[in-house]
């Protein structure tokens, strides 16, 4: 039985539970911060699994948590900043990529070190960099700097500041950050986006169309999480994640097509017709389908450079191998095709 007790920001998300699930199998000690319970009452269930309601902005708040824990794993991202009122400075927070993908970092950097968790695993983004063309990947580049400068010793950090500007202190943590390209699985907001709206639109215009990816299952994401945390030859580095195979957008999107037999006519648009109709999108009520900033981020391939590192033992899955099981439900003619033998 393993005894080693592990704090996951973000767990009652999509990629959170699978790694929750992962943990708790392995015989961790899982306790999941959430802002309110409901949001992860379906993790509480499991035996090895504490839920925990807090302020993740709060410092205070984050060294209460982390007191006691051995690892920390911070998941909380979003795609798209929805700011809101000002006035109300927590629904700010979780719309703003500064507060969330910088700041928070940095608070949680600082708590691990003052509470004794040494062993830090931090969700990232392939192609993040503080000069990347979207705001969404320059916040997670800052993030990432410093979660991995908070890996260095104090002297190895004195010669890095000569060249680079300083973002946290050196506390010499065990850190481990992880770089997905698109993550796909039962309940992504990828696949399932493109099946809802072929199912409803006979004509579907697409954005950024020739934009590539190299999508990863959610379950291989989270084996690389829990394979890492007692790994020492996983300390101090950043990994990109990628599935077996990079698409187009345009072959991702028809791939969908095909699996959930919606057959809709999709036409891809150029650069200035996919950056009007993300502008229009972001002005939209609701749920943001597309926004200027994600049209940025598709400007750079989401694609991996090379193999997967053998440390990480992973079985990649591809989507053909995954994708049609949890697409059969948007596929209404599923069982009058099969019951035809077509």
């Amino acid at each position: 039985m393993n005894n080693k007790k592990v704090c996951v920001l973000g767990g009652g998300g999509f990629v959170g539970r699978s790694i929750v699930n992962k943990l708790e199998k392995a015989g961790y000690a899982v306790r999941i911060l959430t802002r309110a319970r409901e949001h992860a009452k379906d993790m509480a269930v499991l035996p090895g699994v504490e839920v925990v309601e807090a302020n993740i902005f709060d410092p205070a708040d984050l060294q209460r948590c982390f007191a006691g824990m051995d690892v920390v794993i911070n998941l909380v991202g979003i795609l798209n900043e929805d700011k809101g009122s000002r006035i109300d400075l927590p629904m700010a927070r979780r719309g703003d990529f500064h507060e969330i993908h910088v700041e928070l970092a940095r608070k949680v950097v600082h708590a691990c070190a003052a509470t004794g968790a040494r062993r830090l695993l931090h969700m990232s983004a392939l192609n993040a960099d503080p000069n990347a063309p979207s705001a969404y990947l320059r916040s997670k580049g800052l993030g990432q700097a410093i979660v991995l400068e908070s890996a260095m010793q104090h002297s190895e950090h004195e010669k890095w500041y000569l060249d680079g500007p300083k973002f946290v202190h050196a506390y010499g943590l065990d850190v481990t950050a992880f770089r997905p390209s698109v993550i796909f699985g039962r309940e992504d907001s990828f696949i399932n986006m493109f099946a809802s709206l072929l199912k409803i639109a006979p004509v579907l215009p697409l954005a950024s169309p020739d934009a590539r990816f190299q999508p990863i299952f959610v379950e291989d994401v989270a084996q690389a999480f829990v394979e890492s945390i007692e790994n020492p030859a996983s300390f101090g580095k950043a990994y990109d994640l990628c599935g077996p195979k990079a698409y187009s957008l345009l072959e991702l999107v028809n791939m969908v097509n095909d699996m959930t037999g919606s057959q809709r006519k999709i036409i891809g648009l150029p650069p200035q017709l996919s950056w009007l109709m993300a502008a229009i999108f972001e002005h939209m009520p609701g749920r943001k389908l597309m926004t200027r900033d994600n049209y940025d981020t598709m400007k750079v391939d989401s694609v991996c450079q090379g193999n997967l590192p053998a440390e990480l033992k992973l079985n990649l899955r591809s989507i053909e191998a995954v994708a049609p099981e949890y697409l059969a439900r948007f596929d209404q003619y599923r069982d009058y095709r099969h019951a035809a033998g077509r």
